[in-house]
């Protein structure tokens, strides 16, 4: 393993300008043709820092986090507006997390401008303290707003919702962590303690909506997608909440190739899309924003990192 100094050397330069060749499968679509916002997505990234070594069963050489930094600035290089998100567990996995705790994921995702990440179980590996430690060196908005973090070294570095405008153009962001029984150890989440999703949920959309005049409406969840045990998931919550646009998940390792669509509450289409997990494909959906506000059209792929042309 390279030393940390020297990674962030070199990734910091491929973020400032050279691209690695990737492997741009279903080439978009010119379907839209006015002005779009483009939303690129990462979830469970897990410390994978480097590449899958070429000699493992499942993934080999796929993924890397210079690879992505490549890929992020070749988009923003052809479109105007770009978001840039992650659905959590950005901790835990290789030994880059043993060593740095997390402090280099979020000091690179700083480097490539993403937008926001909601808090997955594992950024509560290392406790309260440790988060903290970790959570210095993200430039960028860390989002739970169904965890109550008051008066514990977490609190500074949490937020319940962003508003991002393009164009004038409002889109609202809010994060949902997953509900800690039976998943994050007490010791690890101390006095931090979870809401209810769905309430939580009903909550920051209206808030989103009426208060803050948002013409879209992104969960960044780590719910997970679909359970059969009764526990809240991401289909579930768009079957239950209305008027959130889309669900951005986490935890459950999803691979979906293509958005999961699902009919909530207002009678519109809730889009649900996860991507797996250590960084190995990277989702982009492209919303069309040049006509009505209400549903606006999409268009969606996902990137395989791989490091071919």
């Amino acid at each position: 393993m390279i030393t940390r100094k020297k990674f962030l050397r070199q990734t910091s330069a491929l973020v400032a300008g050279s691209f690695l060749p990737l492997n741009f499968n279903r080439k978009i679509t010119d379907r839209l043709n006015g002005k779009r916002i483009t939303i690129l997505y990462t979830n469970d990234t897990h410390a994978r820092i480097d590449p899958f070594p070429e000699n493992v069963r499942s993934f080999a050489g796929l993924g890397g986090i210079a690879r992505r930094a490549s890929l992020v600035k070749k988009v923003r290089t052809q479109e105007e507006h770009v978001l840039l998100l992650d659905g959590g567990d950005v901790f835990q996995g290789t030994p880059w997390f043993e060593v740095y705790g997390g402090r280099v994921d979020l000091e690179l995702m700083t480097e490539m401008q993403y937008d926001a990440m909601v808090i997955g179980n594992h950024e509560f590996d290392r406790g309260l303290d440790g988060f903290a430690e970790a959570a210095q060196k993200a430039g960028f908005p860390i989002l739970a707003s169904n965890y109550i973090t008051r008066n514990t070294p977490m609190n500074p570095f949490i937020q319940r919702q962003i508003v991002k405008e393009f164009d004038g153009f409002r889109i609202g962001i809010f994060g949902l962590g997953i509900e800690f029984n039976g998943i994050v150890d007490a010791k690890l989440h101390g006095s931090v303690s979870s809401h209810d999703p769905v309430t939580v949920a009903r909550r920051g959309v209206e808030s989103l909506r009426e208060f803050h005049f948002c013409d879209y409406v992104i969960c960044l969840s780590h719910l997970g997608f679909q359970y059969q045990n009764g526990r809240i998931d991401d289909i579930t919550l768009a079957k239950m909440v209305p008027d959130i646009d889309l669900i951005i998940g986490g935890h459950t390792h999803t691979f979906l190739d293509r958005p999961f669509l699902q009919e909530n509450p207002s009678g519109k289409t809730t889009i649900i899309s996860q991507m797996g997990h250590s960084g190995v494909w990277v989702g982009r959906i492209d919303l069309d924003i040049s006509g009505t506000n209400e549903n606006p059209a999409f268009q969606s792929r996902y990137y395989v990192i791989d490091g071919k042309s």
